[in-house]
């Protein structure tokens, strides 16, 4: 029993003194005068570290990106507690760069995790599911935040509804793979319908945010936007597949090494960023672009992961069985080696996004009685919005697609953070927006959780 609580109580004690060591430091760095460089790499280093300490909630089945937003709503809020080290963090151009970063580079990621294939081939299930988790929830924030929160300009209740149509297919995806679920008719239409989902939001995040830019709203200025849209994203997939491999194929010459991969990566990623905003477009859409287009065969001609031979070289002498098994396993990995190239990059970068993120949530706002109200409801909304959705499931559980899209996560995020930075909503409808996330985050996983078990007892 001794040793039991030992083996509970001491990394909480050592994270408790981990978490009051990184609330004292910055003290003790501006009283030995460090200068703005060094203190940026002291805030970049604390920034991760808290991020890491906010993975505690995984242990509760949560994702790490929940931990993030609520850990630095925790630090963005110190001064209401008389504790302002922190507070230079939120218009720091270095860190605020680098958070930018980040949510480029998140979108790339998802756009490598998109096939486009696959959204073919989902079917019309998937399509309508998508179609209606879209305009379902638009329209209801944007008709609910003019009646709740009126005052606001049109583009805030626009960006409001644009908020509540994002579903997070990270976090779904990771519910219906943790209980093996991924080839269930539910998880396919689902996860289908996240992908088209997301393709539709970030179109209407494009138009929206064009609307605010160019200060337009007539129908035929928004047929343009959304044709400029589509354009460039058509356009895009189609030259970055044309190419693409020519490209891969003149910098092989140079050098196959994995460097120059991930520089290749790296490169399409933010030039299709750059080039979406010189059409007016969100960089965010440009990186999803590039994400999609980017294929295993644009870089066929580098060199394997060293590892991948190592492993095949290990099993030659085995049966045939062993072998092609293995193949197989490797050749799944050598497919998605771009993305795990990616990997340790967003692992530096999404963190900070996500903390800054939280940090500019004013918990001053929801000192107010009249903004919690607000949140609730919005978020009964946004539940409401989503479960409408499964209605086109046709014969699978509509209660588990329904559920399967509500979650906002980052997608939600991202869209309230860029409303933000445009100037469009208010402090107010921020921390409605942030709260809307967190609840649909934190209460969905568990509710799928038991449905899918529910069903796999019923099919027993």
């Amino acid at each position: 029993m001794k040793n039991m609580l030992h083996r509970y109580t001491y990394p909480n004690f050592q994270s408790k003194g981990l978490l009051i060591l990184l609330l004292l430091f910055p003290s003790f760095v501006y009283a030995s005068g460090g200068s703005e460089m060094v203190i940026n790499f002291l805030w970049i280093a604390i920034l991760l570290l808290f991020a890491k300490f906010a993975s505690l909630v995984e242990k509760w089945k949560q994702p790490a990106v929940l931990g993030e937003l609520i850990i630095g709503v925790i630090i963005g809020n110190l001064t209401l507690v008389g504790f302002g080290f922190f507070e230079s963090i939120e218009t720091n151009h270095i860190i605020l760069f680098l958070a930018e970063l980040g949510v480029v580079i998140l979108l790339f990621q998802i756009g490598l995790e998109s096939h486009i294939d696959e959204m073919l081939q989902v079917g019309w299930r998937a399509f309508l599911v998508a179609v209606i988790g879209v305009v379902t929830p638009f329209a209801l924030g944007y008709f609910s935040g003019m009646l709740l929160m009126p005052g606001e300009s049109t583009n805030a209740y626009l960006f409001l509804g644009a908020t509540l149509t994002a579903t997070s297919v990270g976090i779904t995806g990771r519910v219906f793979k943790d209980l093996g679920q991924l080839d269930t008719r539910e998880a396919k239409i689902v996860l289908g319908a996240a992908v088209i989902d997301d393709v539709m939001g970030l179109i209407i995040l494009a138009v929206i945010s064009a609307i605010v830019v160019k200060g337009v709203v007539t129908a035929g200025e928004i047929s343009w936007i959304t044709g400029q849209a589509l354009v460039f994203l058509v356009g895009a997939l189609f030259l970055g597949q044309l190419l693409a491999p020519k490209i891969g194929w003149v910098f092989s010459n140079i050098h196959t090494g994995i460097g120059m991969k991930f520089t290749l990566a790296i490169s399409f990623c933010l030039l299709f960023a750059y080039s979406a905003s010189l059409v007016g477009l969100a960089p965010i859409v440009g990186a999803f672009a590039a994400g999609l287009m980017l294929e295993h065969v644009h870089f066929q001609d580098f060199d394997r992961p060293q590892v991948s031979q190592d492993i095949r070289d290990a099993v030659k002498e085995t049966n045939k069985n062993t072998c092609k098994k293995v193949d197989a396993i490797l050749c799944k990995f050598e497919n998605q080696h771009i993305d795990r190239l990616i990997e340790p990059l967003g692992h530096f970068l999404i963190p900070i996004f996500f903390v800054v993120t939280g940090m500019q949530v004013d918990l001053a706002t929801l000192a107010d009685p009249k903004i919690l109200v607000i949140a609730f409801i919005v978020t009964l909304i946004a539940f409401a919005g989503k479960l409408v959705a499964g209605i086109a499931a046709g014969s699978a559980n509509k209660w588990i697609v329904g559920w399967g899209m509500v979650p906002r996560g980052e997608v939600g995020l991202i869209f309230a953070i860029i409303g933000k930075q445009l100037n469009v909503i208010s402090e107010e409808m921020f921390s409605v927006i942030i709260i809307m996330v967190i609840l649909t985050t934190l209460l969905t996983p568990p509710i799928l959780n038991y449905l899918l078990r529910k069903q796999a007892v019923q099919q027993s």
